[in-house]
């Protein structure tokens, strides 16, 4: 059981390493990309089902409250939360409308989305980065295995190189955590003046306090 405890952890780490190797410079450039929407006032929009919804959570949460660093707050939303907005898109328009009906809501142009799934087929998520695309907003997907339709279909996409959900998802939040560091260090500088006069990070970040509280979420990938 240790030998196979031990292979998991290996394959975790190989295929993190290799991502990051490909990945890098599309990393960075989606940093600059958050943290220059962020610095406009936009938002970033988060979706995605079962694992992926509670990444989702996860990452909105780490943008509105703190990452590693204290500073103002974020102006980020999982769409994965809201139960009456769920059920009632669920039940009034079909469930692969839960997340392009609060895009076409929450979304406005220059917004940048995060649209997660493994697999990259999931039909909700899909439609979501239609509308996304629709309303002028910057898409990032992330995926894994063959990226599936949606590394077609967004501006931006992030590919696990992995047939396998676990490794996908372990990847994915490593990714996320990056983005989270990665767009703090940026708006750091600004606000320092180092990229340019004045904080509007902290505007933007104050804009955002009205985000809603992020909750758990379950369902399939």
């Amino acid at each position: 059981m240790q030998a196979a405890i031990h292979k998991m952890f290996r394959d975790s780490a190989e295929v993190k390493l290799r991502f990051a190797e490909q990945y890098a410079p599309r990393i960075e450039a989606v940093a600059r990309r958050m943290a220059e929407v962020l610095r406009r006032g936009g938002k970033l929009l988060f979706f995605g089902n079962g694992g992926s919804a509670a990444d989702a959570q996860h990452l909105a949460a780490e943008f509105v409250n703190r990452f590693l660093r204290d500073r103002g707050a974020l102006a980020a939303i999982a769409l994965t939360t809201d139960t009456s907005a769920l059920t009632s898109i669920g039940n009034d328009l079909g469930f692969d409308q839960v997340f392009s009906r609060q895009v076409e809501a929450l979304g406005r142009p220059g917004d940048l989305v995060v649209a997660i799934s493994t697999s990259g087929h999931s039909p909700n998520v899909l439609r979501a980065v239609e509308a996304a695309r629709r309303l002028g907003c910057v898409t990032v997907g992330f995926t894994g295995g063959s990226g599936g339709r949606l590394a077609k279909a967004v501006d931006e996409a992030f590919v696990v190189p992995s047939a396998e959900t676990p490794r996908i998802q372990e990847t994915h939040i490593t990714l996320g955590h990056a983005l989270c560091a990665l767009v703090d260090d940026l708006l750091a500088q600004t606000d320092s003046g180092q990229e340019a006069a004045g904080s509007p990070a902290t505007a933007a970040g104050q804009r955002a306090g009205g985000s809603s509280e992020q909750a758990a979420g379950s369902g399939q990938l």
